[in-house]
């Protein structure tokens, strides 16, 4: 792909990545969420890996890469799913959607953070607000379909974190020179095969086969368009656009997620969670544009 795909590779994996929370909350629904966080990676990476070795991907030279390789595959295949479907079967799809909504403020704040370098008084002020924002979610009033929790929230944000630094470690892997594809196929793939042996003693397997289509299709949805495709263009777009311009597009994300968790789901959208939503993104587009 040319610098002229480097927008629409973006777009293309904010509007995967949005669909997230609901495709997961779609899956929990019928299968354990344990077993979604486990499959979710071993299906990706048993897709990943004979792709791989059919474009004669190798792995990244150096051992400064392969840390680096490590650190995006672990935040991004084990961390992140276990700690984000953990949170999404405890709160709202809504609220999932919302609070990975700062995920541009710790992307940037860690990449910074990387690269010793210290951000403008308008950033911390913007980051402030977007916590504020995030404040005032966590505190809202269950009620309606798709109740929300503090302890589903607080599990999506330590997710939020660790996806942040993954996303920082493959950018950087890319900006090096090592192929955005490397960094998915070979993260996920190294990952699923530490979780491959662990499957038969974590997972249920005759729940799975009563699971239904509906559940099947929200796992199937992590598990290829998520772990496959949107981290593939995310990586690449990171790497060739710059973290910084490009990480501003997640400021999208949160949108087309709300739209699918009241189409699909039904959730309702109540004053507290528009304002505090509001709060969150003014404070991203603050943060970012002062970056």
């Amino acid at each position: 792909m040319s610098g002229w795909a480097v927008i629409p590779a973006a777009l293309g994996a904010v509007v995967i990545f949005g669909g997230s929370a609901v495709a997961t909350k779609v899956a929990v629904a019928g299968i354990a969420a344990l077993d979604v966080a486990v499959l979710r990676t071993v299906i990706g990476g048993l897709l990943a890996l004979p792709l791989t070795l059919a474009l004669g991907i190798g792995l990244p030279r150096s051992a400064g890469e392969r840390r680096l390789l490590l650190v995006s595959g672990f935040c991004g295949f084990i961390a992140f799913p276990l700690l984000f479907t953990f949170g999404v079967g405890l709160t709202s799809a809504n609220h999932a959607t919302m609070v990975l909504a700062i995920l541009p403020v710790t992307t940037g704040a860690i990449a910074m953070a990387w690269d010793r370098q210290w951000p403008r008084a308008a950033w911390w002020l913007g980051s402030a607000l977007a916590f504020a924002g995030e404040i005032v979610l966590l505190y809202e009033p269950a009620a309606g379909p798709g109740v929300a929790s503090l302890d589903g929230d607080l599990l999506v944000l330590g997710a939020t974190v660790f996806g942040s630094l993954g996303y920082v470690a493959g950018a950087r892997l890319q900006r090096g020179g090592y192929s955005a594809r490397g960094t998915t196929f070979w993260g996920v793939g190294l990952f699923a095969l530490l979780l491959l042996p662990l499957a038969p003693f974590v997972v249920d397997a005759p729940a799975l086969a009563v699971a239904g289509a509906g559940p099947w299709s929200g796992l199937l949805y992590q598990a290829v368009g998520v772990t496959i495709v949107a981290y593939i263009l995310w990586y690449w777009a990171l790497g060739s656009g710059g973290i910084a311009r490009i990480g501003l597009l997640q400021f999208l994300q949160p949108v087309s997620g709300v739209i699918l968790a009241w189409l699909v789901l039904g959730e309702k959208l109540s004053l507290t969670f528009a304002a505090a939503s509001l709060i969150i993104m003014l404070g991203v587009a603050l943060a970012w544009r002062a970056r």
